[in-house]
């Protein structure tokens, strides 16, 4: 869901971002409001995990790749409003530093992950949980309906903005300017995979990691629940936290090289100008000015030193990783403290 660089015409783009923006100055206001900055190490630590948990692509049958973003479980655990500051930072890392979404879709990239998610997961969550106790049967099953839900409702908005292009920009030919390929297939293409395994696979991660994480800190709920957590509970919060973020750096070469080893290509609506080139016969002309525009630093969480050997390709991946969880804790920490911290300093 990561659309790239000329894929989105300016009519989607900038309506995308007059969205975002008032999403995030909301968000910093409701989170300044509830943070109190007692919780901004947890805004870097969620920006983190779901920075890593994207890297983890999912191979499936028809060459294509697909992840969860846990979206659901920051949304969960610390409020909507923290979920959209937190993967909103991820996902300025992954397009900045990595090249992994575009600059001009950024805005509807947070649109996608950053706002629909959140809140369809809050809602789904708040719906099922009820008054569960943390800990309890309920609010894992919760959890995990949250997760294939909203990563869905994500996969649709997606697919739409994808599916409208051919429709709000074409040549004299009637050739698309941007993506170029209808709603129907666009639909199609999304949701067929996102209901069928990577839905789940956001549910099971969103419900294991709710359970592991709570197991820690009985008692805490998120903001939007009206409960604040403990000194005690927080920290004990962090550290489980950070033990699955220290995990899954680990073990993030997977992410690259099962791909690789079942043959499965780029995800669906994230091929390069060249690749789009070669599928439909044509570059769009709107891609064709736009595209891979941005020089990320490192891209495709690569370096020019790796070659292609394995070792590698799975070193570089692994690094980056770890470059990609540093940059988005500290800059999660900053934005957490400094829209909580005015409050939180005079106690």
């Amino acid at each position: 869901m990561h659309i790239p660089d000329g894929y989105l015409g300016p009519q989607t783009y900038v309506g995308a971002y007059a969205v975002m923006l008032s999403a995030w100055a909301l968000a910093a206001r409701r989170l300044s409001a509830a943070v109190l900055g007692k919780r901004a190490p947890l805004v870097g630590l969620a920006a983190a995990f779901c920075f890593v948990v994207m890297m983890f692509n999912i191979p499936i049958p028809g060459g294509t790749t697909g992840h969860a973003t846990g979206a659901a479980l920051i949304a969960i655990l610390l409020g909507p409003e923290a979920a959209i500051v937190a993967i909103s930072v991820a996902l300025a890392v992954q397009a900045l530093v990595f090249g992994d979404g575009g600059i001009t879709a950024f805005g509807a990239n947070c649109f996608n992950m950053a706002l629909v998610m959140p809140l369809v997961a809050a809602g789904v969550f708040r719906l099922f949980a009820g008054k569960a106790p943390s800990g309890s049967r309920r609010r894992f099953f919760a959890a995990a309906a949250a997760g294939y839900l909203s990563l869905n409702a994500a996969a649709l908005t997606t697919a739409i903005i994808f599916g409208i292009q051919p429709a709000l920009a074409h040549d004299a030919a009637g050739r698309p300017l941007y993506s170029p390929y209808p709603l129907s297939v666009a639909l199609a293409a999304m949701m067929i995979p996102h209901l069928l395994v990577f839905g789940f696979a956001e549910a099971v991660m969103t419900g294991l990691a709710m359970r592991f994480l709570e197991g820690a800190a009985l008692g805490w709920k998120p903001s939007f629940e009206a409960a604040e957590g403990t000194p005690s509970l927080r920290a004990r919060l962090l550290r489980r936290w950070w033990a699955i973020i220290i995990l899954l750096v680990l073990i993030s070469p997977l992410g690259l090289l099962a791909p690789a080893w079942l043959g499965a290509g780029t995800a669906w609506g994230e091929w390069s100008g060249e690749e789009i080139g070669r599928m439909v016969g044509y570059l769009p002309e709107g891609m064709a000015k736009w595209a891979e525009k941005w020089k990320a630093p490192l891209p495709d969480y690569a370096f020019s030193w790796e070659g292609k050997a394995a070792g590698r390709l799975a070193l570089a991946y692994l690094v980056s990783a770890a470059v990609g969880v540093g940059l988005v804790v500290g800059i999660g920490w900053v934005i957490g403290k400094f829209v909580g911290g005015k409050k939180a300093n005079p106690a």
